[in-house]
């Protein structure tokens, strides 16, 4: 188990404690409270704390495993297309790609690590950084975004860099890679 887990786990039992209620957790990772009893025996008091454990096996895989999930082709029904310039161009909108991070890789996170507008003050970009974290090790990929000042068809100028900047590290990731590669 990684001290992460362990950490994770010696918090939530910690807190179950204070508040005098161990959690339940079943399939599903959904969960309820129940009135914490003190218990007797020996037997008893080693029964109540497996039950306060919080599992944390299988949430977490190795990370070739959560990067070979990644890597797969996006069905088509997720994607969407807008034309600019007469050119028509695919994308997959970022809250998808969220929901599909949320899905195959639980424990990933995100950040804006950096905002640069131009001298003239008609652009702005993002670097965004996607870090996936396996059973065995992590790995990260930052990518930019750029939005022009002027336009607004949706959002504001920083929501479509950061949102372009996102997608892009993703497919860095392998995740939605194959939309760059389309003709």
């Amino acid at each position: 188990m990684s001290v992460g887990a362990r950490s994770i786990r010696h918090l939530l039992s910690s807190l179950a404690r204070a508040r005098s209620v161990a959690p339940r957790y079943s399939v599903g990772l959904s969960y309820s409270y129940s009135t914490n009893t003190k218990p007797t025996t020996l037997e008893e008091r080693e029964e109540e704390r497996e039950k306060e454990e919080v599992p944390t096996e299988g949430i977490s895989r190795p990370l070739a495993d959560v990067l070979k999930e990644l890597n797969k082709r996006i069905p088509d029904s997720l994607v969407r297309t807008y034309v600019e310039d007469g050119c028509a161009l695919r994308y997959v909108p970022w809250h998808t790609l969220n929901r599909i991070l949320n899905l195959h890789a639980p424990e990933w996170s995100g950040e804006v690590r950096n905002i640069v507008y131009s001298p003239e003050g008609k652009t702005v970009s993002v670097v965004y950084r996607v870090t996936l974290y396996g059973t065995d090790s992590e790995i990260y990929r930052e990518a930019t975004g750029t939005s022009s000042m002027d336009d607004t068809t949706y959002g504001d100028p920083m929501q479509k860099a950061e949102a372009m900047a996102f997608r892009r590290a993703c497919a860095r990731l392998g995740l939605g890679l194959h939309l760059y590669h389309e003709e």
